[in-house]
């Protein structure tokens, strides 16, 4: 029965990528119906050389003919080359999916485990400033969009106080050796992941909350103080445990998402990830790079809603099929 549910969810994935390849191509064909054009607006560029460029990256083609030779080109991981660096734009993206997944990835552990322990605080401290406190500030801070936190955190710690650098990944120029490059690495992290990490930690902690309050009254809890369990021996093995389903789900469905919520933070911070070079994108327009940015991001999204999915149901037998 289990494989029979992981066949219906991998069947679904597949329709739901297939549907955003198709949508993917369209999208920007009715958006930017002359991306050439457009990238070259005000320019004295004559107009022989503005046929060649369009020839060159196939604009010239009929849009049915386009059409297949993207589906094409895409089965082959073939997006074709950026417009801006004239480079494939798949090179272009695995040169940039590293740094966005170190961000993501501290940023997501940092605010899933904080998050939590946040959430246990308060649930377990109903009604006492704990609980109002932990609230209230993890609201806040998931209330702010990326952007504003990011430049608050920015000017705060890199310009009045310049703790940190303002942007960039690394010194340009500084030779540290192995261990000092990881330290700079580490320097120039901080602030972007703090951002991300402070604007998911909210979620977490009331997901956290919510879950742990409703478990909080179950029987098993009566039976395991009755047993002569300590209030945290009794919070930790049993109440713990027991609610963080939600927050596994929760997890899973996030990554995919702050994987595309980058684009703000890593402009503000000029972070050599996927999230500039989509915002350097949109600048352009650089429609091949967009396009194949996009369907990264979408199926980064529909991948991890998949796992989502398996993961709650072997942890959960309940929301299986029967």
């Amino acid at each position: 029965m289990y494989a029979r549910f992981i066949g219906k969810k991998l069947i679904g994935s597949a329709g739901t990528l297939a549907f955003v390849v198709v949508f993917n191509f369209f999208l920007f064909r009715v958006v930017q119906t002359d991306p050439v054009g457009s990238m070259f607006r005000g320019r004295n560029v004559p107009q022989d050389k503005l046929d060649q460029m369009r020839a060159d990256f196939g604009l010239d083609e009929s849009i049915w003919t386009q059409f297949f030779l993207y589906l094409r080109q895409t089965a082959k991981l073939d997006f074709g080359l950026s417009y801006q660096s004239r480079q494939p734009v798949w090179d272009e993206i695995t040169s940039k999916i590293w740094p966005t997944v170190l961000l993501v990835g501290v940023a997501a552990i940092l605010s899933a485990v904080f998050g939590v322990i946040g959430g246990v605080i308060a649930a377990w401290r109903r009604g006492t400033a704990a609980d109002y406190s932990i609230t209230s500030s993890t609201m806040v801070f998931y209330s702010m969009p990326d952007f504003w936190l990011g430049m608050l955190l920015l000017v705060g710690f890199a310009v009045v106080l310049p703790w940190f650098p303002t942007g960039g990944m690394v010194d340009l120029g500084a030779d540290y050796g192995w261990f000092g490059s990881v330290l700079d690495h580490a320097h120039h992290l901080v602030l972007p992941c703090l951002t991300l990490a402070l604007a998911y930690l909210g979620e977490y902690a009331i997901v956290m909350r919510s879950s742990m309050l409703d478990v909080m009254g179950e029987d098993y809890l009566t039976v395991a103080r009755a047993k002569g369990l300590r209030d945290i021996q009794v919070r930790n093995r049993h109440a713990v445990p027991n609610s963080l389903l939600p927050v596994v789900t929760l997890a899973a469905i996030n990554l995919g998402f702050v994987l595309s919520g980058a684009i703000a933070v890593e402009t503000i911070y000029s972070w050599p990830g996927l999230g500039k070079a989509t915002s350097d994108a949109i600048r352009g327009p650089d429609l091949p790079m967009l396009q194949g940015l996009f369907l990264v991001f979408s199926a980064a999204v529909i991948l991890f809603n998949l796992l989502a999915d398996l993961v709650y149901a072997a942890l959960d037998p309940r929301v299986r099929p029967t």
